[in-house]
């Protein structure tokens, strides 16, 4: 905790790279000149990340493209990172995806399965084939989880035990490993990314992009920048910290979860639920209003022919 870690041309492999909080990571990993290996989907974004980690400062960066819930596909870009660069120091496992539907008026929750693959096993695939590697340098994991983990937010219940779940996997890990890999879970805040800008999985597990549903959910909240979260994030590894939170105003809404855990929720049951609701109500009423306004008989034409 009182010295940092030079990770300058130490192997890093970073799911979920693409965009957002991994992509960031990337910059602030490439900044410290290690070398990389970037995990996503999207082959044409991987390039455009690992092009300006390059630019950056990164000695040596490699793009695979895998699916992180396919068991497989985690193997396999464990081997293809060893075998490039002999050896792995750092297993950072971002990749997650989030839903935003209100539990009880979901019609197949089975639906909301990928969640779990994604953000659960999505990390816990990768660590598996990454531990002996990371035994042997004595390596570090990061987790990314949420402050949604431990903290109230409507419509994401799912997305939030797929969160609780992780963060509590890795801390039962760090137990069986002691020392001999160190482990950091990071649990952000609202975030800059494709999730504050509205991409979300629907109750029917379809992908969908509604920035006025996830605004109305994120209100008066203030959204970190992605590249301010990522170095607080990557600072706290080098430093061999156990946990991050970004922002740091975040930190106090799990001393509320402590203290007063009543209070919160009925804060968060006023802002997420009643208000919003209130708001549709009037505003399907005014909407009516107006119908019943426009649809009213026009007086008889009487103007000469």
């Amino acid at each position: 905790m009182f010295t940092k870690e030079d990770v300058t041309r130490k192997v890093v492999l970073i799911t979920g790279a693409s965009s957002g909080i991994g992509e960031n990571l990337a910059y602030e990993y490439a900044r410290k000149g290690a070398r990389l290996a970037l995990v996503a989907r999207r082959e044409n974004k991987l390039r455009e990340v690992a092009e300006k980690a390059r630019q950056l400062g990164s000695p040596d960066t490699i793009i695979v493209c895998a699916d992180v819930s396919i068991l497989k596909d985690c193997k396999r870009f464990v081997e293809e990172t060893v075998d490039h660069f002999g050896g792995l120091d750092h297993l950072v496992n971002n990749a997650g995806i989030v839903n935003c539907f209100y539990f009880k008026e979901s019609t197949d929750i089975t639906n909301a399965s990928s969640v779990m693959d994604v953000n659960f096993w999505g990390s816990v695939y990768p660590t598996q084939f990454a531990l002996p590697h990371l035994k042997k340098s004595k390596g570090k994991i990061l987790v990314v989880g949420s402050a949604s983990a431990w903290s109230y937010g409507p419509y994401i219940s799912i997305y939030s035990a797929s969160k609780a779940a992780l963060e509590n996997f890795y801390e039962t890990l760090r137990v069986e490993l002691g020392s001999s890999v160190k482990i950091t879970i990071a649990s952000p805040g609202l975030i800059e990314s494709e999730i504050t800008q509205g991409k979300h999985t629907t109750a029917d597990g379809t992908v969908q992009v509604d920035k006025g549903k996830i605004d109305s959910l994120i209100g008066i909240y203030p959204v970190q920048s992605a590249r301010a979260c990522a170095n607080n994030i990557v600072n706290a590894v080098c430093r061999g910290d156990r946990h991050v939170t970004a922002p740091f105003w975040c930190s106090f809404m799990y001393v509320g979860k402590v203290f007063v855990p009543e209070i919160i929720e009925w804060i968060a049951h006023v802002l997420f639920i009643i208000i919003p609701n209130i708001t549709k109500t009037d505003a399907a009423a005014g909407k009516n209003i107006s119908d019943t306004n426009g649809s009213r008989s026009s007086p008889p034409d009487r103007s000469p022919q």
